[in-house]
């Protein structure tokens, strides 16, 4: 687990590097497919453009849950990551039925006795160079989300995938069009309609993940059975119930109350809930929300 000064600057950094590369990409991407006349290379060219305008959010959401808890936010802001996450998904939704439609349009079109124009050269370099790029930028984005936990920037990062896949779609398409000839233009649209898919597929998984988070949806059966071993692990716990857990933005809150002995005194009820937590803060990580209940062990069997 990194703090969270440190998790706030690698999310800026590969975010601010991803929108980088994504104008700059999105940019050649239109000039490819207006030059090439490819469908499918100025549809992959609106991804790329909704995969800068996801790294505005990203960068505009982290800023937000990074800011301190408050009277009005006794819990931090980490819900603005969450609400982040969701528009990603809503992002990549509208993306794959813009391409959805731009690719039924044309082959409408084509079906009407309008032709649709072979793809060049150019649109077919540039759909190789967009794949190697989405890909190293997915599996960069993706390796600090893990390293940080957000979930956002594993959403961000499956932007990047999509982005990825659809320039795979466009390139089978657009090569089929380039290399099979004219009777075969039908396939950079196809293509298009084909990527939309798969990019439908990974924003209803970001959507659902989202959507559970702040349903407040718990960590999971074997999160909270690990929370109860390490607790059981602290001399003096002499057992652990009514666990609730939950995610905030990247950060987790955990309720839970624990059987001492009897006799203790409340200086030593106390240091010992100050070792478990201590203990789940190393776990779950430092700006984790802990809160302990101690309880009698003689309730334990009433």
């Amino acid at each position: 687990m990194t703090n969270v000064s440190q998790r706030i600057e690698q999310t800026n950094t590969v975010t601010i590097q991803g929108l980088i590369i994504n104008t700059v990409l999105c940019t050649f991407k239109f000039l490819a497919g207006i030059l090439g006349s490819s469908a499918a290379m100025v549809a992959d060219a609106v991804h790329s453009l909704s995969d800068s305008l996801t790294d505005i959010v990203v960068l505009a959401s982290v800023r937000l849950s990074g800011r301190p808890a408050d009277k009005d936010h006794a819990y931090g802001h980490g819900r603005f990551e969450t609400l982040a996450t969701l528009l990603i998904a809503l992002a990549l939704a509208a993306v794959g039925a813009k391409i959805l439609y731009n690719g039924v349009l044309a082959i409408l079109s084509l079906t009407e006795g309008k032709p649709i124009a072979r793809p060049h050269a150019i649109a077919l370099i540039m759909a190789l160079v967009s794949i190697a790029v989405k890909e190293w930028l997915y599996r960069y984005t993706l390796n600090v989300a893990k390293l940080t936990d957000s979930r956002l920037l594993e959403a961000n990062a499956w932007h990047h995938r999509s982005d990825a896949m659809s320039s795979v779609g466009t390139l089978l398409g657009i090569s089929g069009a380039y290399f099979l000839g004219n009777k075969w233009t039908v396939l950079d649209p196809l293509a298009a309609i084909v990527v939309s898919f798969f990019i439908f597929q990974a924003a209803w998984q970001i959507f659902k993940d989202a959507i559970s988070e702040l349903l407040e949806q718990s960590l999971g059966e074997q999160t909270e059975e690990e929370i109860t071993l390490l607790c059981k692990n602290i001399p003096g716990v002499q057992g652990a119930h009514n666990i609730k857990t939950r995610k905030i933005g990247s950060r987790r809150a955990i309720e839970m109350h624990v059987y001492l002995a009897d006799d203790l005194t409340l200086a030593a009820a106390h240091a010992i809930t100050e070792q478990m937590e201590q203990q789940l803060l190393k776990r779950f990580g430092e700006d984790s929300f802990i809160t302990i209940h101690p309880e009698p062990v003689s309730l334990k069997t009433k």
